[in-house]
């Protein structure tokens, strides 16, 4: 079946509703194993809301999202294709998307192949309304790219708060909020952790929506330049975060709090 010939909604998708409790039951099994990253789908998926559905259908429904289902392009593989972007300038968001990619020992395939752990692809609706939730989880690492949020754990945090913003699914601003608290039980650390959460989500309200832009093309363009267009600011609280820590004398391998990474929102 051709990807624009696949329902909106398929008969057999079910939400689960919002479900505090059950998330903070997966919340807690996350902080005794930050490794088990099945844990984060199960948190996202209790606090699901209705308005990352409305948003989905909307942008589905809009000519660009038409043209990006007519396109059937596999974002995964595409992004993971280096040799493709091989020749870029080395200012372009694909160039450091590459480097940030290799760097950080990841691959957009192996985020699939996580996100697969807890919900194997036979077992998921074929319809519209999964394609663009998979689109949310295949461009999270160029989320990292164009915001500056680095992989440590409030890094990571702090991009959920920006992401929820984007996104509107709850499940991933508990997991920011409860990242945050656990790096302060951990550290004692005076950092204004709960800030960079927050300018965070100023951060992604403010910004054009990621998961929206024409992924080939903006590999292309001029790193600063998309920034600027899309509207995306520094996140400076993050960074002064950072250094308070530094000064603290923590490091991130002595915090051990590396956050996984959300396979879909």
């Amino acid at each position: 079946m051709a990807m624009i010939d696949r329902p909106l909604v398929a008969p057999g998708r079910k939400t689960s509703g919002f479900k505090p409790i059950k998330a903070l039951r997966h919340f807690g099994k996350l902080v005794e194993d930050k490794e088990d990253t099945e844990q984060v789908f199960h948190i996202i998926e209790a606090l699901k809301g209705k308005k990352s559905l409305k948003q989905g259908w909307d942008f589905i429904r809009s000519d660009e999202g038409q043209r990006f289902l007519r396109n059937e392009i596999d974002l995964p593989a595409m992004l993971d294709d280096h040799d493709r972007w091989a020749d870029l300038p080395e200012n372009s968001v694909g160039k450091h998307y590459m480097a940030f990619m290799k760097r950080e020992g990841l691959s957009a395939a192996g985020l699939v192949a996580e996100s697969h752990k807890w919900a194997p692809p036979e077992t998921l609706p074929q319809d519209l309304t999964q394609w663009y939730f998979d689109r949310l989880r295949d461009t999270h690492d160029l989320f990292h790219i164009m915001t500056g949020y680095g992989r440590d754990a409030l890094g990571e945090a702090s991009l959920l708060g920006f992401t929820y913003s984007q996104n509107h699914n709850t499940g991933v601003l508990f997991i920011a909020y409860a990242a945050a608290r656990q790096i302060r039980k951990v550290t004692g650390t005076s950092a204004p952790l709960f800030a960079s959460i927050r300018e965070g989500q100023r951060l992604g309200k403010a910004a054009a929506k990621l998961a929206h832009q024409d992924i080939e093309a903006l590999l292309r363009e001029d790193i600063d330049a998309a920034r600027k267009r899309l509207n995306i600011g520094r996140p400076s609280v993050y960074r002064a975060c950072l250094r308070i820590l530094e000064n603290e004398g923590y490091t991130e391998e002595q915090l051990g709090l590396e956050a996984p990474q959300p396979a879909a929102a």
